[in-house]
């Protein structure tokens, strides 16, 4: 059983910076990074697979944030830069055990989910 935990959220003005962590406990193949605000669905924004780091980002926040993971502390990072109101919502850390690399930012791919943490960007 994969268990996730995000640290880092918090408040920050547009064009400043936040980094998200997620410990993780288990085995994963693939790991992204996904938010929600209420009333929209869940938006995948970074996902990495681990085999061979290969990393996509949505159109959305691509040059401003970056996925990474550090696998001898077993840590999924997202280093967010440039933020903007709109990247306001809960972002959540998911895992998978396996992935396509087209579907890595689907939430279907993603079984394991951590409990979120909330990032607030004002204007």
């Amino acid at each position: 059983e994969v268990q996730l935990v995000e640290f880092g959220g918090g408040s920050v003005q547009a064009g400043g910076s936040l980094r998200l962590t997620c410990e993780v406990s288990g085995e994963t193949y693939c790991m992204a990074w996904f938010r929600q605000v209420p009333g929209r669905e869940r938006e995948g924004v970074a996902g990495i697979r681990e085999r061979d780091r290969l990393a996509l980002y949505a159109d959305s926040v691509k040059g401003r944030f970056l996925i990474s993971k550090d696998n001898s502390k077993n840590i999924l990072s997202l280093q967010m830069d440039i933020l903007r109101p709109e990247d306001t919502a809960m972002y959540y850390c998911a895992a998978a055990d396996w992935c396509r690399a087209s579907e890595m930012l689907f939430q279907k791919t993603y079984p394991y989910w951590g409990q979120g943490t909330q990032v607030n960007v004002s204007s």
